[in-house]
Formats: structure tokens, C-alpha cells, sequence
């Protein structure tokens, strides 16, 4: 079981994911402010200045207990996004799973790809045996890319926030290594064995 110090770049097909620098603040600002992103992440806890991004961005990979990466445009190597292994919990060979990707990223399978490749990372490097993750039950976009790398509904956190005068659900999503083994991101691929009797409370 390895830690999270080692910063890899990670390339697929369409992205590249690579280790943040304090020079991707200005960008990762303009993501985190776009509408779609505050509304199925939530408004940040302080006031995220251009300075404040660029000491987060910039420390990103001094951290060994997470991986945050870049997820950048292959064909361009513009910045559309983040993916983040956080909340790492050795002793259950564990972690929570995170990503936001900016609107010149959507639509163009970059975050479905961005998501294989490090929840691959995690099982196959780093020896992970569960990553988790949870969403919004009304992000039924993020909700599909997450069911096509192959994670599993496992329950729902009823009415657990309230944000613009309604109250809104937390579904939990996970993988587990054995069934990365079997499909490696791709569950939908003939000849995958089905998940879709397992923990299915949320459909």
C-alpha cells in the first residue's frame, strides 16, 4: 500500500491528468465560479481569491495523504477540471473520490475518461480496495458518468442539505477492487458481470 505522495500524469485517449501548479488558479477560479459547479458542488466556505487558489493549487503537491490532478484537454492541453483522491484511510485501504469539470470540458466524454483513469490509479498503483464518493441526487449527468466507470448506488442520505429553498438528497456511490478487476471502468461492456441487483436502494 503506497501513499499519496507520488504526483503521476495520467494519459488517456482525450484527457491528460497531471499534478496542479499555483499557475492554474486563475483558470480553476473561473470553473469553480461557473453556475453548474456551484449548484451541484456548493458555494465555497470562504472567498476563493485568485492568491488564496494559487497557495491551495500551488501546495497540491506537497500533500501525501491526497491526490488532486488537473484534468486537461489532450488535443489542446487546456485546463478544464480537477479529480481528486481525498479522505484516505489506510487501515480500511479506503478514500472519497471527487471531481468537478469546467463547461469548455463537458460533453465530450473528458470526465468519464478523467474518472477511469484515476480510480484506476487508486486500485491498480495504489493498492485501494474502496473508493467512495457522494453527489447530488439531482446531478443526473455526474450521476451517469459515475455509473459508467463503474460505481455502484448504494444508498441515499434523505432531505441531508438544503440549499435555494429546498431540500435535496446525498446519494452514496462506490467500487470496490475486486469489482474493478473485472471490468476496469467499462461495466457496461458485453461479458461484464452485472452490478445492477447490488445496491441498488437509490434507482
Amino acid at each position: 500500500m503506497s501513499d499519496f505522495s507520488v504526483k503521476p500524469v495520467l494519459t488517456g485517449e482525450r484527457t491528460v491528468l497531471r499534478p496542479f501548479t499555483e499557475d492554474d488558479a486563475a483558470v480553476m477560479a473561473e470553473i469553480i465560479e461557473d453556475p453548474d459547479v456551484v449548484r451541484f458542488t456548493g458555494e465555497p466556505s470562504a472567498e476563493l481569491t485568485v492568491e488564496r487558489l494559487r497557495d491551495w493549487y500551488g501546495s497540491r503537491s506537497a500533500q501525501s495523504d491526497r491526490l488532486d490532478l488537473a484534468v486537461t484537454d489532450r488535443a489542446t492541453g487546456e485546463l478544464v477540471g480537477e479529480v481528486v483522491l481525498f479522505e484516505w484511510d489506510p487501515r480500511a485501504r479506503g478514500c472519497t473520490f471527487r471531481t468537478l469539470i469546467g463547461p469548455r470540458g463537458r460533453g465530450r466524454g473528458l470526465g468519464t475518461e478523467a474518472t477511469r483513469l484515476i480510480v484506476g490509479h487508486g486500485f491498480e498503483q495504489l493498492g485501494l480496495h474502496r473508493i467512495q464518493l457522494e453527489a447530488y441526487g439531482h446531478n443526473a449527468r455526474a450521476l451517469r458518468v459515475y455509473e459508467k466507470a463503474g460505481f455502484v448506488r448504494e444508498g441515499v442520505r434523505r432531505e441531508a442539505d438544503f440549499r435555494d429553498g429546498r431540500w435535496l438528497d446525498w446519494v452514496l456511490m462506490a467500487v470496490l477492487e475486486q469489482e474493478w478487476a473485472a471490468h476496469r471502468g467499462h461495466p457496461d461492456l458485453p461479458g461484464t458481470p452485472s452490478l445492477s441487483g447490488y445496491g441498488s436502494t437509490a434507482r
